[in-house]
């Protein structure tokens, strides 16, 4: 008798979905749920049975890519860890696959209620890691308002396109923040 073996199917499945996301986002090619299908190799119906819009996947996809990226691992210090953080995140949201990405995500979520959805999740998650990162050191303050001054310019940076989003930039802002916060514990 064969083992039932459609968990893993459906976990290589998504893993296939997800990969395939990012990889056209990456390429710069036109990614639609018909392209995301046949580099997965799986039917348009897997995707429709997981996700509700190809918003929603190519977020789901980004969020993995964020996570895996920037660490939260400490470096012995907030300063480190800031830097690592910002500057691992800097890096990754400015490179010009990801930045038309996030900038067409961002229009897509003002279409489409689930891909906003997702946006939030994906803001939220974003948040919740650096969260995390500061209060490793510093438990007590009210980092808000630095979650927010990081986020903030790196949300200005990739809409506007004013200036760098780069690992340099990120490296920077920790810097600042880290002293902010600091001054203000």
């Amino acid at each position: 008798m064969r083992a039932h073996t459609g968990r893993r199917r459906n976990d290589e499945a998504r893993a296939a979905i997800l990969t395939a996301a990012t990889d056209l986002l990456a390429a710069g090619e036109p990614v639609t749920l018909g392209a995301i299908a046949g580099r997965a190799q799986v039917g348009k119906q897997t995707i429709y049975r997981w996700w509700p819009s190809k918003g929603a996947v190519v977020l789901e996809a980004m969020t993995e890519r964020a996570r895996s990226l920037a660490p939260t691992a400490s470096t012995g210090s907030l300063e480190g860890d800031l830097e690592a953080f910002v500057a691992a995140t800097f890096a990754a949201a400015g490179t010009p696959e990801y930045t038309a990405t996030l900038r067409g995500i961002v229009a897509e979520a003002l279409r489409d209620e689930h891909a906003a959805a997702v946006l939030a999740e994906f803001t939220a998650d974003r948040r919740e890691q650096l969260y995390l990162v500061i209060e490793r050191w510093l438990p007590d303050v009210d980092a808000d308002l630095a979650v927010d001054q990081v986020y903030g310019v790196l949300w200005y940076r990739i809409l506007i396109g004013h200036a760098a989003v780069d690992d340099t930039a990120g490296r920077q802002l920790a810097a600042t923040i880290a002293a902010q916060l600091r001054a203000g514990s």
